[in-house]
């Protein structure tokens, strides 16, 4: 694998530790466990969460313009039915039904209406894989050739900027905050050879700039990541822009156990509220710790560890159907077949 491929695994994998610990830390919150510092932890939780799902989102624009390309609008379609939306369904209802069955020892009162309301209401970290197949279904509609790019990242800014004008429903309200980072990546190929080539000068002054935008937004504004509009768009974009540019930097020399947890960012994203979850529960209700600094490190350690086991082992195993729609029901295999076996003509 080339540097081009493996600095995209290191922004992943900054954006899941990111992830992991947003999630540790709010559920030991709801939990009590932090009771001090609280303002600490929240105002840490606001800048993680300023730019860390739009650096996903981004991640997942980069290579849409070639898979578009290469497998055509139906075929792009049809393969994030199987590897988005399939493991939304799968998770959503396996994750929620445990939830619901072990809800008189964790701090949620889930039930299994919730759980089956998943279609309209996404519940959980589950909110962006629906978002996302959101945002690809409506991507391979505008998206025909390349001088759209820009035309429609332009337009992405506009309706995430007025979102708040806009209609209140779950659907545009998905695709209005998200959308913008998407396009931002599929734009941001026009661009990134000269970005790749300048990496370490990128990510100093967007690192500057990081520091002083957070500051701005959270300190001088007073506001929080909720609060939509120009200035939390210019701190996401300037955020993505020196993650991936510290990115580019670092793969130059990779470190083979970071290049994993971005290469399997999707098992973790999918199974790491149970693993944490459980760990907190364990170390609360059975041990009686209540160390904050022993259920953090703990929470993301078995958050970000105890995902990549499993999915090594179902690897091994060749168990994909956790993580994507197994042959006999995959939508894209389908397709496959039917245009092998159309005849081709000169």
């Amino acid at each position: 694998m080339n540097n081009r491929n493996l600095w995209v695994d290191y922004g992943k994998a900054i954006g899941i530790v990111l992830v992991v610990y947003g999630h540790v830390v709010r559920g030991l919150l709801a939990a009590g466990i932090i009771d001090d510092h609280i303002l600490f932890h929240r105002l840490v939780d606001s800048v993680i969460y300023s730019f860390h799902m739009p650096l996903f989102f981004f991640l997942s624009g980069l290579f849409f313009w070639h898979s578009m390309n290469s497998r055509g609008a139906s075929g792009v379609f049809f393969s994030k039915i199987d590897t988005v939306f399939y493991p939304f369904v799968i998770w959503s209802i396996l994750q929620g039904s445990i939830e619901a069955l072990l809800s008189s020892y964790t701090n949620g009162d889930v039930s299994f209406a919730q759980v089956f309301s998943l279609l309209w209401s996404p519940r959980a970290q589950f909110w962006f894989l629906y978002a996302l197949f959101l945002i690809f279904t409506l991507s391979v509609l505008l998206y025909r050739r390349s001088v759209m790019f820009l035309p429609l990242l332009v337009a992405g800014a506009v309706i995430y900027i007025f979102q708040s004008r806009g209609p209140n429903f779950f659907v545009f309200n998905f695709i209005a905050q998200n959308f913008v980072f998407f396009a931002f990546g599929v734009w941001f190929n026009s661009i990134r050879e000269s970005v790749e080539s300048r990496a370490g000068v990128v990510a100093a002054f967007s690192g500057l700039a990081f520091v002083a935008l957070e500051y701005w937004f959270h300190g001088v504004l007073g506001m929080r990541y909720e609060e939509r509009g120009a200035a939390s768009l210019l701190v996401a974009m300037n955020a993505i822009l020196f993650v991936v540019s510290a990115c580019m930097v670092l793969a130059r020399k990779p470190v083979a156990w970071v290049v994993t947890l971005g290469a399997l960012s999707m098992p973790i994203y999918l199974m790491h509220i149970l693993a944490g979850s459980g760990i907190r529960v364990i170390l609360s209700k059975f041990f009686g710790i209540d160390s904050v600094f022993v259920h953090i490190l703990a929470g993301c350690l078995i958050g970000l560890v105890l995902p990549v086991i499993a999915a090594k082992i179902l690897q091994a195993m060749g168990i994909k159907w956790l993580y994507e729609a197994p042959a006999w029901m995959s939508l894209d295999k389908r397709r496959q077949r039917r245009l092998a076996m159309t005849p081709r003509t000169l």
